[in-house]
């Protein structure tokens, strides 16, 4: 596979480019469902693949380049969004979707052309206990500590909102014993009591790879567990905090998997544009789904400020579309691959719904004799 995904470096875009032999294309039957077969099967359909331009550059400092066309942001608005915000203010509550200016808000907060209307919840406070390279929340060592009457009020306070499907998320909590995952709980089961038809997708952090944490918010009521990687496997530490890295990150996901009932997905992210190869990602997908993660998105890395990281390049819609593909002939179960994409993202939140409410459908029908 590394060999049919060899990037071209050029002084203004890189090309993700396939071989131009003329072979033909095998039955799909001569190549077993694996990893290995796989790569025999792209590789020989390799033909159907053509060149096209990976990414374009940023620039440097003192001669920056403008943002390619398919970057430009949507402006928020819509009933339904001012009615999110107005509650966020009065409750107090915080949304990653605002303190990680996610490009998404307005769409996803209204609805969208999918009607089904997210939203990302971020509870345990504003103030991270890490300091990741690209994360725009405010950080320090000894946060402020939690509000014993959070989950009550966003249980309630998502209740009256009128979503679909919501993420709740937080910042890290290293500074507390249980590293928060009690009060994710806890939100959680207050809002299944409240709402038991209403999707939650619970986008944890890794708790330092404590397998009690994990188990308690697997089995919490949740129907999508959520875990980010962020980046690839080679460059975990120059992209995020030091007590994070890929192995604990696997390990947590296939934790969760083991604890939750069946039924319950498992999902990653990673940011495109940091650095990272082709070959690089694909290895960590690999990696990803041999873990069995079920759903696995790609979004575009987006400098919040300068002091962040900065953007190595911009990643074309066209090499999105061409990880997706590559993911469902992995297995991932869905994958949403795109510029604008982010972990919690309306779009591939609707699929998951709809991937959900299927597999319940399905399950309760009754075995045919």
């Amino acid at each position: 596979m590394q060999s049919r995904l060899r990037a071209l470096t050029t002084i203004t875009a890189r090309t993700f480019s396939t071989s131009t032999s003329t072979t033909t294309t095998a039955p799909p039957s001569e190549f077993p469902k694996t990893l290995d077969g796989l790569r025999a099967r792209l590789a020989r359909e390799s033909p159907t693949l053509s060149d096209f331009v990976y990414s374009v550059e940023v620039g440097t400092k003192k001669k920056p380049l403008p943002k390619p066309k398919w970057m430009k942001e949507a402006v928020p608005g819509g009933e339904k969004y001012v009615q999110i915000k107005k509650k966020l203010r009065e409750l107090k509550l915080h949304t990653v979707c605002e303190e990680a200016r996610c490009p998404n808000l307005g769409e996803c907060w209204s609805g969208g052309e999918t009607g089904t209307a997210t939203a990302t919840i971020m509870i345990l406070g504003d103030t991270c206990t890490r300091g990741c390279r690209f994360c725009n929340v405010k950080t320090s060592r000894t946060p402020p500590p939690p509000d014993p009457n959070e989950p009550g009020n966003v249980a309630e306070a998502i209740a009256s909102w009128g979503l679909d499907y919501v993420v709740i998320t937080s910042v890290d909590r290293d500074d507390l014993p249980d590293q928060g995952s009690g009060h994710f709980t806890e939100t959680v089961q207050k809002l299944k009591a409240l709402k038991p038809n209403m999707l939650i997708e619970a986008l944890v952090p890794d708790f330092r790879g404590d397998p009690g944490c994990v188990e308690k918010v697997a089995k919490s009521g949740l129907d999508v567990f959520a875990h980010n990687i962020e980046t690839v496997e080679e460059l975990q530490n120059s992209v995020r905090d030091h007590r994070a890295n890929f192995k604990q990150s696997l390990d947590v996901l296939v934790m969760a998997k083991d604890y939750a009932p069946a039924g319950t997905l498992t999902k990653t992210s990673i940011m495109l544009g940091c650095g990272e190869t082709p070959e690089q990602v694909v290895r960590t997908m690999e990696k990803v789904r041999a873990a069995g993660v079920d759903v696995m998105t790609f979004g575009q890395y987006m400098r919040p400020s300068k002091r962040h990281m900065p953007v190595s390049e911009y990643i074309t819609p066209e090499a999105f579309e061409k990880y997706q593909t590559l993911g469902m002939e992995m297995g991932f179960r869905y994958v949403a691959s795109g510029p604008m994409v982010r972990s919690s993202y309306k779009a591939g939140e609707f699929y998951i719904k709809s991937m959900i409410e299927s597999d319940r459908a399905s399950s309760s029908q009754p075995p045919v004799s």
